[in-house]
Formats: C-alpha cells, structure tokens, sequence
C-alpha cells in the first residue's frame, strides 16, 4: 500500500479502540522478527512530563552524536511525529512499506485466530521496524498508557527506566489509589538496570523503591532541594541543579525545572552506563529541547498559550504556570476534554483564574465531552462561560476578547492543539 492507504488502514484499525496486555503485542513482532530485541532503550512512564523528559534526553543524545529514536502520541500537527530519528519524523514511503508487513502479519494472525492487535500496537511494532531499519544507537520510548500491560512493555534491552511524577489519571484502567497506578507505572522496571525518577508522593515513592529493591536495580531520584538559582521566564528559563550550572531552557512552564532536572539525573546515570555526553552536548541539547504542547507561547499582545493540561496533576502545574507568569493579567481560556477524565478537578484548579471560558469539543473523537456539558460543569465554579460550535470560532471569540496585556489559554486534550493552533492561523480569515 502507499502512504495514503496505510494511513485508511491505521484510521479504521482505531476504531477499535485499545485493549491492555502484551499477548497481541508479543505474537505480532514474532512474526515481524522480533526488531525490537535489536535495539537498547530507554523507557520513560509517569503521569506528567513524559513527553517534555524524552524531547530533553533525546535531543541531549542526538546532540552528542547517538542515532536516537523517538517515539511519542499523542502527536499534535503530524501523524509521522510519532516516529522520529534524530528529531527527522518517519517518510512516508518507509510508513507505507512497513505498515504493508504489519497487515500483512495481522492478516495472518486473524486467520490462525491468534488475535488482532489495536492501533497503538501496530503503531509500535512500526516503530520498532523503523528504529531498526535506521539503526538507531538508542531509543527514547514513551509508554502509552499505564506501564506494565502497555503495548510499549515488550522490550527487554532496556538500559534506564524513567519515570515522571505519578498522579491520578486513568483510573478505570490503572487503578483508584496512588499505590495502584505506581505499581503499573513501574511495571517497566527490568532486572538489573538503572531506574531515574522524579520526586513522587510518598505513596508512589514506597512502590517504586520496593520494586527497585525485589529487581535489584540501582535507583536514583532527583533532589528538589539541589534545584537553585532558579529563573522563571516564557521564553526562556534557566536553573541550576547538583554540579550543572545555570543550564537555559527554552520550554516554559514552572513544571519544565522539575522535568529538565529529571533529564540531568539520567543524564549522569546514562554517563556511568558509559555513554559518552560532554557538558557541553549537554548544556546545548537542553536549550534545544521543543515540546510543543506543553505551555508552548504561541503569540503575543495578547500572550497565546498551548497547553495539554488534561488531568488533576496537570492542571495544578498549569494554575502554577498561569500565576507565575500572568498574576494580575486578565485569562481567557478555550478548554476541551474527554468525558473519561477527572475534567470536574480540572475546572475547580484552573476556573476561578479565568475572566472568560471557552468550551469546545474536540473534534472527531467518541470520547469527547460536548461544548454544552463543559459548559454547564464549568459555569458551578465560573459563571462567565460560553459554548462555541467550533475550534475556530472559539478562538474568533477570544481574539475579540482579549486585550493586547491579557492572555488566551487554549488548554485539555492534546488532542484538539494542533487545530487550535491552525484555527489562530486562520483567524484574519475567519468571518464567522
């Protein structure tokens, strides 16, 4: 099949929604030859920071010279973001080819009855085929969702673990207590590596030390207290943490310190692993680093912010980021989710800062809350609410809105940014 047809077939396999385990996943890359097994890892769960620690450490590395893969969802503005060497996303030739294989496998599967795997599974096993093919020196892999039955689970030649700060999310799949979804989260832990985390709640500190401890693995986890010299800023940040001096950012956020000092912890972990990173690789791989999503500043007068606070833990970081940078400035928020998160959380930490919300529903996804119910869920903690029919004109209203001092926070589901942010591309061509 070429790129268009391998993208029809990913679509309608995606409509199958997605099922934990790992028995799909482990007959699926047998008959694909196993690529995985080919490749060394370094894998990173947590609720939070996920994406922002991998574009960290995965820049860090191809600045040093590693072949490095990355794999990431979900992805913005570009289906082939989810598969990139050195920051270069998949072709779509080599997209086509290898989803060709994988049909063709699963094809066979279906017919021996020996399962059928979902999209993220045949989106991984792609992946793998990939970072193989383009000889990847290292992989940077993102887990899914949870850790232990996650599609991303099969490998076994992982070199570190990392795991960012656990929180209550997904808990009709992982668990309704903290210790349960840190139990999954370090479920990617193997015996005898090296595991890196972030400052946790006690309770998910307890699971991951025990589990660290039951597979013999050294674990180190970052010191908030080491964090110093901190400078807070939207374009630009800088920090310094144990012997890294005044390291710069260009991810904002007041999360993106805690995220960045995770990176420099695996950093000096991967260095006694033997991998070779100069300070300063180091030093000009972090100021690199892009993440977009994740309060990415998209204009200003007035200030436009993408953010993809979707949960509880998220939303914290988010009224953090939105008093440390616009304290005194009139919000106006354009906000969608789906309707299986803890969104009424998300309104009580984040509404009352806003002089208007926006509710929109994200398009094209079963699992959307309508405009109308956000609205009316939102209008209990702020009643300066509106629903509109679309994301575009959501952000029509919210450019009339806002004055040339206040702030737009475009923010929930990351999967509706990407069309925010083409929606403010096209706003001088809107007219309702």
């Amino acid at each position: 099949m070429n790129y268009a047809e391998a993208r029809v077939y990913l679509d309608e396999i995606s409509k199958y929604g997605s099922v934990l385990g790992l028995e799909n996943m482990k007959e699926l890359l047998c008959r694909l030859g196993n690529p995985q097994d080919d490749l060394s890892f370094i894998h990173i769960s947590g609720t939070n920071g996920k994406g922002s620690v991998l574009a960290y450490l995965s820049t860090i590395l191809s600045n040093a010279g590693y072949r490095t893969g990355r794999y990431i969802s979900p992805t913005l503005f570009s289906y082939r973001e989810r598969i990139q060497v050195d920051e270069e996303k998949i072709e779509k030739e080599s997209l086509a080819r290898h989803v060709t294989a994988i049909a063709q496998a699963i094809e066979e599967m279906k017919a021996e009855h020996a399962g059928n795997p979902t999209a993220f599974e045949v989106e991984t096993a792609l992946s793998f085929l990939y970072f193989k093919e383009k000889q990847c020196d290292i992989v940077v892999l993102e887990t899914g969702l949870g850790g232990a039955l996650d599609a991303t689970n099969v490998i076994k030649t992982t070199v570190m673990e990392v795991i960012t700060p656990i929180s209550m999310d997904h808990m009709e799949f992982l668990g309704d207590t903290l210790e349960k979804i840190a139990e999954q989260k370090a479920g990617i832990i193997k015996p005898h590596t090296t595991v890196v985390s972030a400052c946790q709640e006690p309770e998910a500190a307890r699971v991951i030390s025990r589990v660290c401890k039951e597979k013999e693995c050294i674990l180190k986890t970052v010191n908030p207290e080491e964090i110093t010299e901190v400078v807070y800023d939207i374009q630009k940040q800088q920090f310094s943490y144990k012997t890294w001096k005044q390291a710069v950012i260009a991810l904002a956020g007041s999360y993106q310190i805690a995220n960045a000092a995770l990176a420099l912890e695996a950093v000096d972990a991967l260095r006694r692993l033997g991998f070779t990173l100069t300070d300063r690789q180091v030093y000009e791989g972090l100021a690199k680093a892009v993440w977009k999503g994740r309060f990415t500043l998209l204009a200003t007068n007035p200030a436009v912010i993408l953010d993809g606070a979707h949960n509880p833990g998220a939303a914290k970081e988010l009224q953090r980021s939105l008093n440390l940078y616009f304290k005194g400035k009139k919000l106006y928020y354009i906000f969608g989710v789906f309707q299986d998160k803890d969104y009424k959380e998300v309104i009580r930490l984040t509404a009352p800062l806003a002089e208007h919300i926006i509710t929109v529903q994200t398009p094209n996804n079963p699992r959307a809350l309508p405009a109308d119910r956000l609205k009316e869920a939102v209008s209990g903690i702020n009643p300066s609410v509106e629903a509109a029919g679309s994301i575009q004109e959501a952000v029509h209203i919210a450019r009339n809105l806002a004055q040339k001092d206040d702030a737009i926070i475009i923010f929930g589901s990351l999967s509706f940014l990407g069309e925010a942010e083409k929606a403010l591309e096209n706003e001088e061509n809107y007219h309702g």
